[in-house]
């Protein structure tokens, strides 16, 4: 049984397939495998909202995460589309949360504040001021702008990922189960993928709300259903993230609206559902008066690994360095690609001495 791999990453997720073209960038030869095809899970039912700042809480650990992940986003952009030769529509022309209620209007204007002490631009404005940024909302009792933020259409994203993993060497096995993982006496680790036996010197695990089922010692993670819908919008221009109380709406240059997402803990079930799919049109209407007009496209669910404390698990299984987790991102998986990537790819290459990692320690 010979080693052809310096790591082997089980998951082709959005955090995978960033870790793997980090590492492929770095040298490092990689296998990714992945049960069912590349981007099939949560990845493929997200929005790509990249927003620190909506629900920030103070300087907790979440919050410097994904803060720092977004100051990697232009050049981690850009590199990708360098390594991949293709384009990735990506903007960042802010997030425009609408206040709808006297306690929402409350918070915002408090939550502005709140960001304007610690440095990042936010504006809180009226309603009439809202209403003239965006003229297809129903005018709110006020609204908070945060300029900073973006998104980025993660099929396209994802594509170029693993593009740019496979020009750097890496290669993809699909409707591949990691069967068994087991570390050997002499450092290295083991993957069994029906009859085959891998071995490499690091393995991996960025399966999402299954990676806790996968390795040894792996972290607790709870599969969260989020639902999300694809509409065809004829409306007003609409130029930047939207976001209530009930729906977040991005907005991409053809004129399609997605709209999100459910919280639901309903197991491994990843199927859409009537109440889902109602409430979340009910919630684009509410935002949008003309969203009834809209053409209902698609609707897809994935299930987002929650950690008990919100903060994603990246580092070494306790008592098994060769085995890694990338895990329990949640909502925020397309936001810290860019940092999990490259903490994932200090862990397995490097000695792992980035601060980042005690914040997201598995024995934290």
């Amino acid at each position: 049984m010979g080693q052809e791999w310096d790591a082997i990453i089980v998951g082709a997720g959005i955090v995978g397939l960033a870790a793997g073209r980090e590492l492929a960038r770095r040298g490092a030869r990689i296998l990714i495998v992945e049960q069912q095809t590349a981007t099939s899970g949560a990845t493929q039912a997200s929005a790509g909202i990249l927003a620190p700042h909506i629900e920030a809480s103070g300087d907790d650990a979440l919050h410097r995460l994904t803060t720092r992940s977004l100051g990697l986003y232009d050049a981690f952009v850009a590199g990708v589309e360098q390594d991949a030769g293709t384009t990735i529509e990506y903007g960042r022309r802010g997030t425009l949360e609408l206040a709808t209620t006297a306690g929402a209007a409350e918070r915002l204007a408090a939550l502005g504040g709140t960001l304007e002490r610690a440095g990042v631009s936010a504006q809180w404005m009226d309603g009439a001021e809202a209403a003239r940024l965006e003229p297809a909302i129903t005018t709110p009792l006020g609204a908070l702008f945060i300029g900073a933020h973006g998104y980025i259409r993660v099929a396209e994203l994802t594509a170029g990922l693993l593009a740019a993993a496979r020009a750097g060497g890496a290669e993809l096995l699909e409707h591949r189960k990691a069967e068994a993982i087991t570390p050997q006496d002499d450092g290295t680790v083991t993957l069994r993928i029906g009859r085959k036996t891998l071995r490499a010197p690091a393995v991996v695990i960025a399966a999402g709300s299954w990676s806790g089922l996968v390795g040894p010692a792996g972290p607790a993670v709870t599969p969260v259903r989020g639902q999300l819908l694809e509409l065809r919008w004829t409306g007003p221009a609409i130029t930047r993230v939207l976001w209530s109380e009930d729906c977040y709406i991005v907005p991409w240059s053809d004129g399609r609206l997605l709209v999100g997402a459910t919280v639901e803990e309903a197991g491994f079930d990843q199927w859409n559902t009537v109440a889902g799919v109602r409430a979340l049109l009910e919630a684009a209407c509410r935002l949008l008066p003309a969203a009834g007009s809209a053409t209902f496209m698609a609707a897809r669910a994935g299930l987002r690994p929650r950690s008990a404390d919100g903060v994603p698990f990246i580092g070494r299984a306790p008592g098994h360095p060769g085995i890694v987790y990338a895990t329990g991102h949640y909502r925020n998986g397309v936001l810290l690609a860019p940092l999990t990537a490259a903490l994932v790819a200090d862990l397995v290459l490097g000695d792992g001495a980035d601060p980042a990692l005690a914040l997201t320690a598995l024995a934290r």
